[in-house]
């Protein structure tokens, strides 16, 4: 054992302690991180599940409650903002006490959330759908932020690998949630419900669910485990003597890559978001049914989550960068494919929304990695949560503005701008390798 005493933020760990057992054993920090994935996959599909009502028929019930498409846009606008606020308290409570606790705070608060929107269809409340759909938002942004528990234990070789794990199971419940908008709303009628309040009715059941899954199973916290082995290899020197470079700019950071990791994430996200959010919309003017709507959604996000081993596989072999300039070329082609298919084409339709899922996907992944690359274990949840703040504004203000787009112009001229501003991403990295001189 060490002869220096290990603290964690700022309290000693005793070799009784049960965090003790990993700090130095690399066989028990892989069985950590295995079970750790097994856990949050878990609580993945159930959160999946949970996010889909949001994106399928949030804009619909707007529409429905509100007589008018021109704000249809904002209750996406509101938990896209809930989810910004969510992923900083989140971030903190997790750094703060653990993953374990913030997780399961944000999706317990995505439940109540989605029983408030509920109660508002219910009552036919504007106040109380905007308010609820803002606190919805907390489910989300959890969703989002356990992709980064399986990332504490992981080897920096295969970091993108266990984001991709974490993500590709959210498949399995946001695949499922769309493609039960018909029989959650038959529930809901048979109840006295509004049939557009079904989806959360399923949100809440599974977001709560998440959040009971993670409090109970995500034991020893990773993000613990991962501090106090930083920690342990600050004290022994064993970051510098046994990895050189790399690991001890680990342990400091670097603020230039958690800059493009997060810009590479933003873009993605507005793109998304922005042309997500009015597909609905512009499916219903030209005739499409619910059950249509929710096959095409249901594609989306299953284009979001399914690639990710792929994507993650590929992430890891040739660099975040690569893997960021194809995230730009996909939404490119997603954004013109859409602007241009007839509003009647089912096949063009479901062909844009995937490729607009695929290259978010790999947006996403390849910059999770590249931020999780330049954090440091001891500030690393807090950083994330801040990153993830950003990422929900910027989603916020394109669900916002999708709308208002569409109404003074069209669907086609959004589609358009999200083309032409995830092209953006290409030159960003471009610029940011030549000031770095080094690559994501």
């Amino acid at each position: 054992m060490a002869e220096n005493p290990l603290e964690l933020d700022g309290h000693a760990l005793s070799v009784t302690n049960p965090i003790m057992e990993y700090v130095r054993s690399p066989e028990k920090q892989r069985q950590l991180h295995a079970r750790t994935l097994r856990v949050v996959i878990v609580s993945q599909i159930f959160g999946g599940a949970g996010l889909a009502a949001g994106i399928t028929v949030g804009a619909l019930l707007a529409q429905a409650m509100l007589g008018t498409d021109r704000y249809s846009g904002v209750p996406t606008a509101l938990f896209t903002l809930g989810s910004a606020i969510a992923a900083l308290l989140v971030g903190r409570l997790s750094q703060r006490l653990s993953r374990r606790v913030g997780l399961a705070a944000g999706f317990m608060a995505g439940g109540i959330g989605a029983i408030g929107v509920v109660g508002a269809a219910i009552l036919d409340s504007i106040p109380l759908l905007f308010l609820s759909m803002l606190v919805y938002g907390g489910g989300t942004a959890t969703n989002l932020q356990a992709r980064y528990a399986g990332t504490d234990l992981a080897l920096p070789a295969h970091r993108a690998q266990a984001v991709s794990m974490a993500m590709v199971f959210t498949t399995f419940g946001a695949v499922a949630g769309p493609n039960l908008v018909t029989a959650t709303g038959r529930f809901a009628a048979s109840v006295g419900a509004p049939p557009l309040s079904g989806p959360f009715m399923l949100a809440a059941l599974a977001y709560i669910a998440a959040g009971i899954v993670l409090l109970l199973f995500l034991r020893p916290d990773p993000l613990i485990v991962a501090k106090a082995i930083a920690e342990d290899q600050f004290l022994q020197g064993a970051a510098v003597a046994q990895h050189d470079q790399p690991a001890a700019q680990e342990q400091k950071g670097n603020a230039k890559g958690i800059v493009i990791g997060a810009t590479v994430m933003l873009l993605t996200q507005v793109v998304m978001v922005a042309i997500m959010t009015m597909t609905p919309v512009h499916m219903k003017h030209h005739g499409h049914s619910l059950g249509e709507v929710g096959l095409v959604i249901g594609l989306h996000v299953a284009a979001m989550y399914l690639p990710s081993p792929l994507t993650g596989y590929l992430v890891d072999k040739f660099g975040r960068t690569m893997m960021s300039y194809m995230a730009g070329l996909t939404l490119l082609l997603s954004g013109l494919l859409a602007a241009l298919a007839p509003g009647d084409s089912m096949i063009l339709l479901v062909a844009a929304l995937a490729l607009l899922g695929l290259g978010w996907n790999f947006g996403f992944i390849s910059g999770t990695a590249a931020i999780v690359d330049a954090t440091a274990p001891r500030e690393r949840a807090k950083t994330q949560g801040s990153i993830d703040v950003l990422v929900a504004l910027g989603g916020a203000s394109g669900g916002a503005l999708s709308g208002m787009v569409v109404a003074q112009t069209s669907y086609a001229t959004l589609s358009l701008s999200g083309a032409i501003l995830s092209l953006l991403l290409i030159p960003f990295v471009i610029w940011s390798r030549a000031n770095r001189g080094d690559k994501v």
